[in-house]
């Protein structure tokens, strides 16, 4: 026989998939709490800065040189606590990304084992994801998993619904 078969390659978009995933939103909304209060919080310290430079522009020309110094100083310091805060919450490893990774681990993990057990049992060599910067230049619509995936998952979509 023939060595070299024809493989089989489909392909989801996790985002799409991710959009019909109902935890996905849970996660988005926890996030998006998370996101308010800390940019609150970040927005009341910045408040506090400007209010210690308009204290210190009222009241500059009566200061000793040694209140002027530590007035800066402590300005200088508020300043750097903001940016400190601003890093731990937004920054590239701060706790909002961090947060994030974490909540959505499982649903990946799910949405992983579902892409493998529909692979699996219809027979795809390699199944790619459509919504991580990978670019098809072509793809057909009957070689998209992602209805199959979501029927794995245990989501019922509109096109699902519409096919009974």
């Amino acid at each position: 026989g023939e060595a070299s078969a024809q493989q089989r390659i489909g392909y989801i978009d996790s985002q799409s998939i991710l959009n019909e995933v109902p935890e996905y939103a849970n996660v988005q909304q926890k996030l998006d709490q998370l996101e308010k209060k800390w940019r609150s919080e970040i927005q009341n310290e910045e408040e506090e800065v400007q209010a210690l430079k308009e204290e210190f522009r009222a009241w500059e020309l009566l200061y000793t040189e040694e209140e002027r110094r530590q007035k800066q100083t402590e300005i200088t310091e508020a300043q750097r606590e903001v940016e400190q805060l601003r890093k731990r919450y937004f920054g590239p490893d701060g706790q909002l990304y961090t947060r994030q990774k974490e909540l959505m681990r499982p649903i990946q993990e799910r949405i992983l084992k579902a892409t493998e057990e529909v692979a699996t049992e219809q027979g795809y060599d390699y199944v790619f994801d459509k919504g991580e910067r990978v670019l098809f230049m072509y793809a057909r619509d009957d070689h998209n998993l992602n209805e199959a995936v979501l029927q794995q998952l245990g989501v019922s979509t509109t096109e699902q619904a519409e096919g009974q």
